[in-house]
C-alpha cells in the first residue's frame, strides 16, 4: 500500500508539472521566440524615437539589433552590421523621450543593412540683414 501511495504521489507531482509548463498560451510561445530571435540577430527592426512634447521624430534606426534598457535610464541598441560584428548605440530616455519599435524582416534583404537618420532641425536664421 505504501508503495502505491507513493506511486500515486509521484504520478501527481508529475502531471502537475508538465501542466504548468504546458500552461502558457500560443502567443505567450510565439512572443518568447521571436523576443529569442530578435536577440540573436535573426529579425530586422526600425526604432523610430520620438519627442513627446514636441511630437517630432528625433531619430530612426534600421537593421539586425537587440534592444535593453540599463539601469541609467538608455535604451542599449546592440546592432550587427557584419559576420562578428557589431555596434553599440544608447538613446537616453526621459519623460519626453519615447520609442517604437518594429519587425520589418520580410522588408531588407541585406543581413547586415544598418541604417541610422537624426532629424535634426536647422535653426531658422535670417541672412539677409
Amino acid at each position: 500500500m505504501k508503495k502505491f501511495t507513493k506511486l500515486t504521489i509521484a504520478l501527481t507531482m508529475a502531471l502537475l508539472l508538465i501542466f504548468s509548463v504546458c500552461s502558457c498560451t500560443a502567443a505567450d510561445m510565439v512572443n518568447h521566440n521571436l523576443s529569442q530571435s530578435a536577440d540573436n540577430f535573426h529579425c530586422v527592426r526600425k526604432i523610430t524615437v520620438y519627442n513627446a512634447r514636441t511630437d517630432l521624430i528625433v531619430l530612426e534606426m534600421e537593421g539586425a539589433m537587440s534592444i535593453s534598457n540599463n539601469s541609467t535610464s538608455e535604451l542599449v541598441v546592440t546592432c550587427m552590421v557584419g559576420p562578428n560584428q557589431y555596434k553599440k548605440n544608447y538613446i537616453y530616455l526621459n519623460q519626453y523621450v519615447i520609442y517604437v519599435v518594429e519587425d520589418i524582416s520580410n522588408t531588407v534583404t541585406n543581413p547586415y543593412h544598418y541604417k541610422v537618420h537624426f532629424y535634426t532641425p536647422m535653426p531658422d536664421i535670417d541672412i539677409n540683414h
